[in-house]
């Protein structure tokens, strides 16, 4: 009897679907694509990546979004998300289903816009659209909002003994956490302005200066985490050399915020972490770089997971 109840209770219990809304990139626990997102009132000609909701056609990850300090006021976020369930709803068979949102804001941006944003996002509770020639339905169960970077680490924080430094680098932002004993310190979390979208801009500038040459992204990305791409070497090396500048400027910031490397250790997460690791100066002893793009995404989740599981034992404990 107590095996057919669980399982009744599984079934009733939404599935949780972290999304690291990123100003680069879209992540979630299993997939990644442009947090780009073009709209037409009409059929594109290209369809690979259309999404059709409420009688428009979105095409979605051909370009990065711009920097916004206020997700809210833009409407292609809530687009992005649709796809980010999508996608991983694909990946689970299914095509309808109860999702609960775990996300996340910038460090300091989190006390101030956590409710307009969980409103933003639950702003319907169900969602009818297409997806890759799919019907999805959606209802929602609800949705959290966390603090972006702290979220990778969040289940193994009190491994972090003596003095630690979190650096999450993202597109837009780069946010800063000291971390004493396993504890955070809330009064010195940061958030700047300084993601790699800065690098970006800073690469194509030189290029065009130092060498009257527009690259694609994608191609200066591939220099940016691999240190080569199919180019010549005179191109490359405005590359690295603006990379390397831009990466002293990560450095410097973290020095303003009290980072000194003979005290205290530093963790990287983030997509921009790649750049500490190809351009900058630092001891590997003592500078750990979570690679996994997915990891503040799989963090949401499993922070989520935790908070629904506490307040169902809470609850039966009353009933």
């Amino acid at each position: 009897m107590n095996n057919i109840m669980n399982s009744i209770i599984r079934k009733n219990d939404p599935i949780v679907i972290g999304v690291d809304h990123g100003f680069g990139n879209i992540k979630t626990a299993h997939c990644c694509f442009r947090a780009g997102v073009t709209a037409y009132d009409k059929k594109p000609i290209f369809t690979s990546e259309m999404l059709v909701y409420d009688g428009k056609y979105y095409i979605i990850g051909e370009e990065h979004k711009e920097f916004v300090p206020d997700k809210m006021s833009d409407p292609d976020y809530y687009i992005l998300t649709l796809a980010a369930i999508a996608r991983e709803l694909y990946l689970q068979n299914r095509t309808s289903a109860r999702v609960y949102l775990a996300v996340g804001l910038p460090l300091t941006w989190v006390s101030e816009q956590r409710d307009n944003f969980k409103a933003y996002l639950l702003q319907n509770e169900a969602v009818a659209f297409n997806y890759k020639d799919t019907d999805y339905h959606v209802e929602f169960a609800g949705a959290s909002v966390y603090p972006q970077g702290f979220a990778a680490i969040a289940g193994i924080v009190k491994r972090f003994q003596g003095l630690h430094m979190l650096c999450d680098i993202g597109n837009g932002t780069m946010n800063v956490m000291r971390i004493t004993d396993g504890k955070v310190m809330q009064k010195e979390c940061y958030t700047e302005q300084y993601g790699t979208r800065q690098c970006m801009l800073a690469v194509r500038e030189n290029l065009m200066q130092k060498c009257h040459v527009k690259l694609d992204e994608p191609v200066i990305e591939q220099v940016l985490r691999f240190k080569k791409a199919d180019i010549s070497q005179r191109i490359q090396d405005v590359i690295v050399d603006s990379a390397t500048v831009y990466t002293q400027g990560i450095m410097r910031k973290l020095r303003e915020h009290d980072y000194n490397p003979e005290i205290m250790r530093l963790y990287v997460v983030g997509g921009g972490g790649c750049l500490i690791k190809n351009f900058g100066e630092y001891d590997p002893d003592r500078v750990t770089f979570n690679e996994d793009i997915h990891a503040t995404a799989i963090g949401y989740e499993a922070w989520a997971r935790h908070g629904l599981a506490t307040a169902k034992t809470k609850a039966g404990g009353q009933a």
